[in-house]
């Protein structure tokens, strides 16, 4: 729970505020960016909510955090917030909020399939969440894009049965199916795998419909710069891996970029490609 007394300063008055326990996930500010901003290493609440729709935004961001570090003075009825996730982000694509400490707060997607849903990456395991998820169809597969972003991964097996899906190189507890070597594998007809070594020797990313590509810790939207990016502060693996793997995304067509980490981004192809080329040119 947050603690009041270790508030952070820069916090507006009122109901809502952050506590120094915040580890600077960003999903408050992706979720409910009218009151959250960041405060360089952490966020803060900059306003408090005014209408009823910012309160729940506010809300779905105080289950959503990782680390429990969002707060409010009284005690409020958060069924609301609990039941808006998986929230639907386009089409059959939906963002499952509660997030985990245990990948510091990465995103995780539920991808809706009449052959049987996906989900990317792992959450935190929750009772409301799993309940949620059993209404929408459960889950078959279980993509985990690399050895970071697998939180409750067990849990979620437990409970569904699903298959977990990673690359060889980064498994390093057993799991249902292993991708292996550098090329594209087509798990489904609306569903390619392409292994991205970089941030991770076995980071892969999985791409549905030439449309939505889930890219774990391998790209993702920089609303501050208005760009793609990706990180070599935060590359564990291989910078130079991570440059060439970028390069091979021009093979697939895609409007989307959901991240792990950092923002998700949307637009066309054609622009999405010249959004990629230039990331690729400032990474060599």
């Amino acid at each position: 729970m947050a603690d009041l007394r270790r508030k952070l300063n820069g916090n507006a008055p009122g109901e809502f505020y952050v506590d120094s326990s915040c580890i600077d996930c960003g999903l408050c500010r992706e979720i409910a960016p009218e009151v959250f901003r960041d405060a360089g290493e952490a966020s803060i609440v900059h306003r408090q909510p005014s209408t009823a729709a910012e309160t729940l935004r506010a809300e779905m961001a105080l289950v959503t955090c990782p680390t429990a570090s969002i707060g409010t003075r009284d005690k409020r009825d958060l069924k609301a917030a609990i039941e808006a996730f998986p929230e639907r982000i386009d089409e059959n694509v939906h963002f499952c909020g509660f997030a985990s400490e245990a990948s510091y707060g990465a995103s995780s997607y539920l991808l809706v399939r009449p052959e049987g849903n996906v989900l990317v990456d792992s959450p935190r395991f929750t009772a409301p969440l799993a309940r949620r998820i059993e209404s929408m169809g459960g889950i078959r597969w279980m993509f985990l894009t690399h050895q970071d972003d697998v939180a409750d991964h067990r849990k979620f097996r437990a409970h569904f049965g699903c298959e977990r899906i990673m690359h060889e190189e980064d498994a390093g507890f057993p799991v249902e199916r292993l991708i292996e070597g550098r090329d594209p594998v087509r798990l489904a007809d609306d569903l390619l795998i392409l292994p991205t070594p970089g941030h991770t020797a076995g980071h892969q990313v999985l791409l549905h419909l030439d449309k939505h590509l889930f890219t774990g810790d391998h790209l993702w939207w920089d609303p501050e710069t208005g760009r793609l990016d990706a990180s070599r502060r935060y590359c564990w693996h291989s910078w130079s891996e991570q440059r060439r793997s970028m390069a091979r995304l021009r093979e697939l067509p895609f409007e989307w970029v959901l991240p792990g980490h950092g923002a998700r981004h949307h637009a066309p192809a054609p622009k999405m490609a010249r959004e990629l080329e230039d990331l690729i040119s400032r990474m060599t």
